[in-house]
């Protein structure tokens, strides 16, 4: 069985979306220094790398991240190659056909290869999910949508229509996956977020896995 780690790494170098908080891991206290053991002291955003938005990052009173089904985070996923020169995923790209009946679904875009030049530099050209395409989804009953790069949502949006679109109906976000190294295809999905049950519940954090279902040859 194939496992592919779709996570990508959280590091001072790690691309965060303009206005969050910078990412800063500082040593707390270190053997080397004479302390009983190694300690990191972590800051930065629920939306750092890989994470989950809950319905909370954008409707008021919608569920938070810690209430998210586990049944939702884990199961069948199809992930869609999307073409490279595709910079807008709309309801034209979309066929319902090629998700295999999965009810979990994960764009494969040309941001995939932005994250082997991150240096905390954020490309704002990514290919993004189009309301329309959000409305589509909702309408195939999928409830899990990722993206390969830090928004599903157009770079410098005012209505935030995509992101609203799939979470006023429950649907999951996963954003900051990288599939650069993953065939499209259908997978075991492993998704789960850190179990943050303090501050707005917006999101976190979380490890991402693909698990290759294709019986051995």
């Amino acid at each position: 069985m194939s496992i592919y780690d779709i996570s990508v790494n959280i590091s001072e170098d790690t691309p965060t979306y303009p206005g969050d908080p910078a990412i800063e891991v500082e040593v707390a206290a270190a053997l080397s220094a004479g302390d009983v053991a190694n300690v990191s002291r972590l800051h930065f955003s629920a939306h750092t790398g890989t994470h989950l938005d809950a319905p909370a990052h954008f409707i008021e009173g919608a569920p938070q991240v810690w209430t998210l089904p586990l049944d939702t985070l884990i199961g069948p996923a199809r992930v869609v190659s999307v073409p490279e020169d595709v910079r807008a995923i709309d309801a034209a790209h979309l066929n319902t056909r090629d998700f295999g009946g999965a009810t979990r679904v994960l764009f494969k875009t040309r941001n995939s290869a932005f994250w082997n030049d991150a240096r905390g530099r954020v490309r704002e050209d990514f290919t993004y999910i189009t309301p329309g395409a959000a409305r589509a989804l909702v309408e195939a009953g999928v409830k899990l949508v990722g993206i390969d790069y830090l928004s599903v949502e157009k770079f410098d949006t005012t209505d935030f229509a995509t992101h609203i679109t799939l979470l006023s109906h429950g649907v999951v976000i996963v954003e900051g996956l990288d599939l650069s190294g993953v065939a499209e295809g259908t997978y075991e999905l492993i998704c789960l977020p850190l179990k943050i049950a303090g501050g707005l519940g917006d999101g976190a954090p979380a490890r991402a896995i693909l698990r290759d279902l294709s019986p051995p040859a």
